[in-house]
C-alpha cells in the first residue's frame, strides 16, 4: 500500500521527508492483538503537508465491538500549535453496557485509558487534547422493544516525540491499547505476548 502524500503546488516536494517515512515504516510494523484488524486508509488532506493513516476494528467472538483510527501529520517547517513537527490525531468507539453511560466517572477514566497506554509503552508525548463523549440510544414506538444501547467516543491528538523514527510504533501501540480498553478487552499481561492482529485488506486471507 501507498503512503498518502499531499504535496502543496509550487513547492516542488515529489517525496516525503526521510523522517516521515521511517515513521511511517514503523507504524505498519507495529504488533498489535490478535483482536484488532488493522488496515492502512486514506488520510485526510490540507492538515499538514504529509499525512499517514490506519483504522482498526476490534472483534470479539466474531462481533465487532470497537473502531478507531489513528493520523500522523507532518510539517518539516514545524507547527506552533504542535510545538513540533509531528503530531498524532486519533479517534476511538467502543460498545459499552448500557448502565454504564450513567457512570460519571466514566470520561474521565476514558481518558486515562489513553495517558496510561501512551505512558505504559514508553510514547513519549506532549500537548495532549481531546473529547470523551458518552452516546446513548433508546427506541421508541414501533422499535421499543429494541435493548437500548451506549458507546464511548474518544477524540484526542498529542504531539509524539520521538528520539528516532522508530518509536512510532509505540504509539501505534498506545492507540490500540485505548481501543480495546474502550471496548472492554483486559490488558495483556506484562511478560505474556499477544497472538499478532490481521493486516491488509479484508478478505485478503492474511
Amino acid at each position: 500500500m501507498v503512503v498518502h502524500q499531499e504535496t502543496h503546488p509550487g513547492t516542488g516536494a515529489a517525496a516525503s521527508p526521510p523522517e516521515f517515512g521511517e515513521a511511517v515504516a514503523s507504524m505498519r510494523e507495529a504488533p498489535l492483538r490478535s483482536e484488532i484488524f488493522c488496515e492502512e486508509m486514506t488520510a485526510p488532506q490540507r492538515i499538514a503537508p504529509y499525512a499517514f493513516a490506519l483504522s482498526a476494528d476490534v472483534t470479539v467472538d466474531g462481533e465487532d465491538v470497537g473502531t478507531g483510527r489513528l493520523i500522523l501529520l507532518h510539517d518539516p517547517a514545524g507547527n506552533d500549535a504542535w510545538d513540533g513537527t509531528f503530531r498524532c490525531v486519533a479517534y476511538v468507539r467502543a460498545d459499552l453496557e448500557p448502565e454504564m453511560i450513567t457512570d460519571p466517572l466514566l470520561a474521565g477514566v476514558g481518558w486515562s485509558w489513553l495517558t496510561e497506554a501512551l505512558q505504559a509503552h514508553s510514547a513519549r508525548f506532549g500537548h495532549a487534547s481531546g473529547t470523551v463523549t458518552r452516546v446513548a440510544t433508546e427506541s421508541f414506538g414501533g422499535m421499543a422493544d429494541d435493548e437500548g444501547t451506549a458507546q464511548i467516543e474518544v477524540r484526542a491528538s498529542w504531539t509524539p516525540s520521538f528520539e528516532e523514527s522508530s518509536d512510532a510504533a509505540a504509539h501505534v501501540q498506545a492507540w490500540a491499547e485505548l481501543l480495546c480498553l474502550s471496548a472492554g478487552l483486559q490488558p495483556v499481561p506484562e511478560g505474556v505476548v499477544a497472538m499478532p492482529s490481521r493486516r491488509g485488506q479484508r478478505g485478503s486471507g492474511r
